[in-house]
């Protein structure tokens, strides 16, 4: 029976209690034995790589090194002092569970996805040509597979051929969205692909576009006419994907979702779209889920293309969210799991589970600063603010900073004053919505999180680790 792999972690002197507590109960139930090197520094995400090699020592028989994830430097500093392979962990010790949890599942295919997304770009008739190839290079960066190009009711774009060859010019590929003869055989002539929508009222038409078209029912509710026009494409060879039509909650919602599985059921072969904006501009909630509970929908029952749009604010990001969302519905069918700790990206406004370090833990790291900066945390319902031989807790900041001045720390001037008073209400922000914070780090809001911008103390810690590559670190700022 071979031995189980050995793991050599570095840390520094802060993190060394919590990383033995976390390696004594992580390690048997991995399987992997495990060795710790604590570094002559108190904070490890001030390490850089280069410092870390100049004291690195590997025990014989060591499989890896993992290194602290926030650590700075490249990973081939280790290449000339040793052989074993040198990794970056989670930045966060207390995120090795779902650290070694990630690495044992077989993921090896994820991202792969059989739905396409179509983009409508809503109103293009009111948008000058510049704007127009500025939406469709957006929305093609977020993960639209073709652009559709929304005309208005009621009147006839002359120009949308020049549009859709713009368009067409710059490598997208363009549907066009009309139920106005004249629009699209202009729009088809100039390279447009797919028709939204057909039924009775232009169907006679369709056979001399030459190209792809959606059919919709006449009536959605009683699928009136829908046959009949499929009949009749089919007749004349033209290609065509079904849409029964998804209806707004309220409006039918429950019965237009039974629609899509009777009509699966009827045509088993049929390509099939679903515009699933129907739901998401018309329902007050954020549409992340609501756009991955569609997908999944569609995924299990042969749904290959969706349409979706972006005008309302709550649903501005739903091109990514669809990117995120199919391949998370794809590796959970096809690989008969739950589509659950995949894809963090879609976990918007409750990401990052909180972790909590505990009083204990939090006193002891108060007894070993040495700096006169505060470390700050948010658990158990209060914003803890950490200082040397100091442990101060409340919900309420303007409280928290009188505790500070009554603590007798008069030595924070206004450049840390400020300081303290925006990552507190990050602290806050966190507390609220149940999140996870750190300290010099943005708050994780899935696929919208925005890199923290360094500034004041947060910045100065970057320079403390730049300069420990030539001399050893003595403190770190907060």
């Amino acid at each position: 029976m071979s031995s189980p792999p050995r793991i050599h972690f570095v840390t520094g002197k802060l993190a060394e209690h919590s990383l033995r507590q976390v390696l004594e109960r992580l390690a048997p139930r991995v399987g992997f034995e495990y060795s710790i090197q604590v570094l002559n520094i108190t904070v490890a995400a001030l390490m850089t790589t280069p410092w870390i090699a100049k004291r690195l020592v590997v025990p014989p028989g060591t499989s890896r090194v993992l290194i602290p994830g926030a650590c700075r430097g490249p990973l081939e500093t280790f290449a000339e002092v040793t052989s074993v392979p040198v990794e970056r962990g989670p930045e966060d010790l207390r995120r090795l569970d779902e650290f070694f949890g990630q690495q044992s599942r077989d993921l090896s295919t994820y991202g792969d996805s059989c739905i396409e997304i179509i983009a409508e770009i809503n109103h293009a008739p009111r948008l000058a040509s510049a704007d127009l190839l500025a939406e469709a290079r957006r929305l093609r960066a977020d993960g639209a597979d073709r652009i559709d190009i929304g005309c208005d009711p009621g009147s006839v774009w002359t120009a949308v051929g020049d549009a859709v060859r713009m368009l067409v010019d710059e490598g997208f590929v363009v549907s066009i969205d009309s139920f106005e003869p004249r629009e699209i055989i202009a729009a088809t002539r100039a390279g447009a692909t797919l028709v939204l929508s057909v039924n009775s009222t232009n169907v006679a038409a369709a056979a001399d576009w030459g190209c792809e078209v959606v059919v919709v029912p006449d009536v959605p509710a009683t699928l009136e006419g829908f046959d009949e026009t499929i009949e009749r494409l089919t007749n004349e060879r033209v290609p065509l994907r079904l849409d029964p039509v998804l209806e707004p909650i309220g409006f039918g919602f429950a019965a237009s979702l039974g629609r899509y599985l009777e009509i699966r059921r009827r045509y088993p072969d049929a390509e099939m779209m679903m515009g699933i904006g129907n739901l998401t501009e018309l329902t007050d909630v954020d549409s992340a889920g609501i756009n991955v509970m569609l997908l999944g929908f569609c995924q299990e029952t042969g749904i290959r293309s969706v349409l979706t749009t972006e005008v309302i604010h709550w649903a501005r990001s739903s091109v990514k969210e669809c990117d995120l969302g199919r391949r998370l519905v794809h590796h959970a069918v096809t690989n008969r799991t739950l589509p659950k700790h995949v894809e963090p990206g879609l976990v918007t406004l409750r990401s990052g589970k909180p972790q909590e370090f505990g009083d204990a833990q939090l006193d002891r790291i108060a007894t070993a600063i040495r700096d006169p900066n505060f470390r700050i945390f948010a658990e158990r319902g209060e914003v803890h603010l950490v200082g040397a031989g100091l442990h101060l807790a409340s919900r309420d900041p303007f409280l928290l900073f009188r505790q500070v001045a009554e603590a007798g720390r008069d030595d924070v001037d206004p450049s840390h004053a400020f300081y303290l008073g925006y990552e507190v209400a990050k602290a806050v922000t966190a507390l609220t919505l149940g999140k996870d914070y750190r300290q010099d780090q943005a708050l994780d809001w899935g696929h919208l999180t925005q890199p923290e911008i360094a500034h004041g103390p947060s910045q100065a810690a970057a320079e403390v680790a730049k300069k420990a590559t030539q001399s050893e670190p003595v403190g770190e700022p907060s």
